[in-house]
């Protein structure tokens, strides 16, 4: 996947919004204003980072070379999936979903109600 694609898929996902709030030069990805996924769109190296559960996060750097703690946030939570490396498209979307419904899970039961998992 490249940049535009990783922004589209995540833009597809239900109510997502985003926004450049850190610089001019990485897109926040939130949904309910709770945040899920940054891309930086200035780094040498492409990659999304997302949020995880810590067991996942650490799976995920154990599984695949494209993955590593992502440096601007709490690499127990979060990973930076690089998207020109040994990971395809659809493993890419299945974190980016993982990331979109571990927010979710946590929004409060009333507004958590509204969403169904993201497929």
């Amino acid at each position: 996947m490249n940049i535009e694609e990783t922004r589209e898929y995540c833009l597809s996902l239900r109510n997502v919004t985003e926004s450049f709030p850190f610089d001019d030069v990485s897109l926040v990805f939130k949904v309910e204003n709770k945040m899920f996924a940054l891309l930086p769109l200035d780094a040498e190296e492409p990659g999304i980072s997302l949020k995880c559960d810590p067991e996942q996060a650490e799976l995920l750097r154990e599984r695949y070379r494209a993955v590593e703690g992502a440096y601007h946030f709490n690499k127990k939570y979060w990973n930076t999936i690089y998207l020109d490396r040994d990971m395809d498209g659809d493993e890419i979307k299945r974190w980016i979903r993982h990331s979109y419904n571990e927010v979710i899970a946590k929004l409060p039961r009333k507004i958590r109600l509204l969403y169904q998992p993201a497929e």
